[in-house]
């Protein structure tokens, strides 16, 4: 973002032509240089951010108000206009050590960006005045951006006049339809937006890291480029990429419904009811592979079927995947689990991955991916992997994650910025709720799993944090034996889900909106399901496909 907290002023309240903005790293496009928040509640964040590459999101807790604050070099006895745009939870803006009135103004939530705007005098000897963002104990994350204490100079000077912004690195091309081709790069420091060319002409212009080129012809190729721009001019244009627009004609993979439930099917024999896909439970409408292989080969993968599961031939494996896409379910591959580890750290690993998973969805007619990769992920070449798949795979593409909680507390965790930097191709995350210890939710508190606040408080990280409603799935164990720990009665599965998209049936945690969209439930496992009697889809699936 460029600058955002503004002090305006002049001696005498006239404003001079030497004035400027005191305020360093005004835009928190150096992270947050020059910024201290309080118990460690402040990040810089790419998304949403109303300019430039960067914002701060703030956090507060139960007894906290996530306070930043910048001391800035004031001039005595003169006039400043204070402002700051932010959005999200209560935000608000102030002034303190004035040598006059200290000043504050606040707004309370809001979901675009709004501008607040104060002004005050300093005193006979004041040099230095600290201004300062907060939120409200226990309220949802506020972003603020843009900020601006613009008057004369206090000796400290301001943030020095922009440069023209980098060339964008790290252009792709994601999911693409018979006329029109999603792309996505890396942000550029102090880029205020982004120009986006095809075939060498400009096409459109956004602020964003991601855009949709529409209005192509089917079954074409094309060369696109972007640049970055702000005050001080444009870049040069990036690398080219490019990508084919598909045929006209019907995905050849089922569409996952509004609100969906997932089940994990084992390809081995651990006590649970051992089943063929044909046996898989008719409530579950992802149903995930559990699991792929990886090779010597880095970020290679490969499907063994288990002779345990009953098969007489692959073919016969086979055909029940396509009796399934044809009853309108999808069928994944699913990569990972609590054993498998699969590494993909390096632009020869990403494309080794996205070549070795097409050609499974080609061999068996798998609708997609889903990565449960326990073992630690490098976002930077997952999302490459996960792009270049998208681009071979088409737009029906099925993609889903099953992180652990600790792996989405926050969006700066390597998982959450692969949820956001695949967004455009994302079709669930369905955390594990499960196997874990006490976790913070989004207000901050401490909940223990098990109980509907854990899920709720935890879901409402994703959901406040950049994900669509429809990416966000509860993921719980299908009975006790299913997980270590962490199994909760279906029946607080179902007051989760009403909790978060009607409203009715929460805990002591209470989101601030509801979430109609909510995409629905997952599980470990279908087999698990079955061995109880499928107690657990029997209840938890009537009630997610009957969400509003």
């Amino acid at each position: 973002m460029s600058a955002g907290l503004a002090l305006t002023g002049a001696a005498a309240g006239t404003a001079h032509a030497a004035d400027v903005n005191v305020a360093k790293n005004a835009g928190f496009e150096s992270g947050l240089a020059n910024w201290t928040c309080s118990a460690g509640s402040g990040a810089t964040v790419s998304s949403p951010v109303r300019s430039g590459a960067a914002a701060l999101k703030a956090t507060p807790g139960g007894q906290d108000n996530a306070r930043c604050a910048q001391t800035v070099a004031v001039r005595p006895n003169s006039t400043y206009t204070l402002s700051a745009w932010v959005r999200g939870g209560y935000a608000y803006l102030g002034a303190s050590g004035t040598g006059t009135t200290d000043v504050s103004t606040w707004t309370p939530d809001s979901a675009d960006w709004k501008q607040l705007t104060t002004r005050f005098t300093t005193g006979a000897a004041t040099t230095s005045v600290t201004v300062h963002t907060h939120g409200w104990y226990g309220q949802a994350a506020y972003y603020a951006d843009d900020v601006s204490v613009f008057g004369p100079d206090g000796g400290g000077g301001g943030d020095p006049d922009p440069v023209v912004p980098a060339t964008p690195a790290g252009l792709t091309a994601g999911a693409v339809t018979s006329s029109s081709v999603a792309l996505g790069w890396n942000p550029v420091s102090g880029a205020t937006g982004y120009h986006i060319y095809r075939d060498g002409a400009r096409v459109q212009s956004v602020t964003g890291t991601s855009a949709t080129v529409t209005g192509l012809a089917a079954n074409t190729s094309y060369s696109f480029q972007v640049s970055a721009t702000n005050a001080a001019g444009e870049s040069a244009k990036s690398t080219a990429v490019t990508a084919r627009t598909s045929t006209t004609g019907p995905s050849p993979h089922p569409v996952v419904p509004r609100h969906a439930v997932t089940g994990y099917w084992q390809n081995f024999d651990n006590g649970a009811t051992v089943q063929k896909l044909r046996d898989v439970q008719a409530q579950y409408d992802i149903i995930a592979v559990s699991f792929a292989d990886s090779t010597a080969t880095p970020g290679q993968i490969v499907f063994n079927l288990d002779p345990a599961v009953g098969y007489a031939s692959v073919a016969d494996f086979k055909a029940d995947i396509a009796a399934k896409k044809a009853a309108g379910k999808s069928v994944i591959i699913s990569v990972g689990g609590e054993k498998g580890n699969v590494t993909i750290n390096s632009d020869a690993s990403a494309t080794a991955f996205a070549d070795s998973a097409y050609a499974l969805m080609r061999e068996y007619g798998f609708s997609g991916v889903d990565i449960d990769l326990e073992h630690g992920i490098n976002s930077t070449y997952l999302t490459k992997a996960l792009r270049q798949l998208s681009a071979k795979a088409g737009p029906g593409m099925v993609l889903t994650m099953a992180p652990q909680t600790i792996d989405m507390q926050n969006t700066g965790t390597e998982y959450f910025k692969t949820a956001l930097a695949v967004k455009d191709i994302l079709t669930v995350v369905n955390m594990q709720y499960y196997n874990s210890g006490s976790m913070l939710g989004c207000d901050g508190k401490v909940y223990s799993q098990g109980s509907v606040d854990f899920l709720t408080a935890l879901a409402c990280i994703q959901l406040e944090g950049g994900l669509d409603a429809s990416q966000v799935g509860l993921g719980v164990p299908a009975s006790t034996r299913g997980a270590g720990s962490g199994y909760v009665d279906p029946r607080i599965v179902k007051n989760a889900l009403d909790c978060l998209t009607r409203g009715t049936g929460c805990g002591s945690f209470k989101p601030s909106k509801t979430y109609p969209a909510l995409r629905g439930a997952m599980t470990w496992s279908t087999n698990w399901d079955a061995t109880a009697g499928n107690a657990w889809s029997d209840a938890v699936g009537p009630h997610v496909h009957n969400l509003p």
